[in-house]
């Protein structure tokens, strides 16, 4: 009997919509307005983010004041504006040596950890330590072809002669000013970046 009146409802309610097919037709109309307000929204938000991405900037006091996780957020986040489009924060517990990881538009992966002081230049020194890290992980464990350190801090003599001849990458604070205050690539302000991977459109 519940059957049968199930199947006489829903024979009810098709005849009351054909008889009444502009219903129909109004919410298929409302339907495809909807949907082309949330599809315009979400373009008006993307082309919003690639504005914001291409003007960030910040100073080095904006980047003193971060906690700790807030500067990988920006480290990750510069390297988003350079055109890193797949660049992620993965500082943690257990990162083995990885705070961010990138693609840059060459094809290169980068592997960084990034070392914040909250009182910069007079905050302790990065030291070879921290650059041993990086080399037994960045490249056998994250496939790293640029391997960097990042620091609004110092980094000691001995950890840049390590890195240069482990060729690590050091970005100590005069390096992280120029480039979070500009719009130049990591890349170019780096010596001895390894070359891309393949050809590219900006290669």
């Amino acid at each position: 009997m519940a059957v049968g009146s199930a199947v006489a409802l829903v024979v009810a309610v098709v005849n009351w919509l054909l008889t009444h097919w502009w219903v129909l037709l109004a919410v298929g109309v409302l339907a495809i307005a909807a949907g082309g307000g949330w599809l315009y929204q979400r373009q008006r938000r993307a082309r919003w983010e690639a504005v914001r991405a291409r003007a960030l900037r910040y100073g080095l006091s904006q980047l003193d004041a971060l906690h700790h996780a807030r500067f990988e957020e920006a480290v990750r986040d510069l390297m988003r504006r350079d055109g890193c489009t797949d660049a992620v924060r993965v500082g943690g517990g257990g990162d083995l040596g990885a705070d961010v990881k990138a693609t840059d538009p060459f094809g290169r992966r980068w592997v960084i950890q990034c070392k914040h002081r909250r009182k910069g230049l007079a905050g302790s020194a990065v030291g070879t330590p921290d650059f041993q890290v990086l080399n037994g992980t960045a490249r056998q464990v994250h496939g790293a072809d640029v391997a960097v350190i990042v620091t609004n801090g110092r980094v000691t003599a001995p950890a840049v002669a390590f890195a240069r001849q482990q060729c690590l990458h050091v970005v100590d604070r005069r390096t992280l000013g120029v480039w979070a205050a500009g719009s130049r690539p990591l890349w170019e302000l780096l010596r001895a970046v390894p070359p891309p991977r393949g050809p590219t459109a900006l290669s």
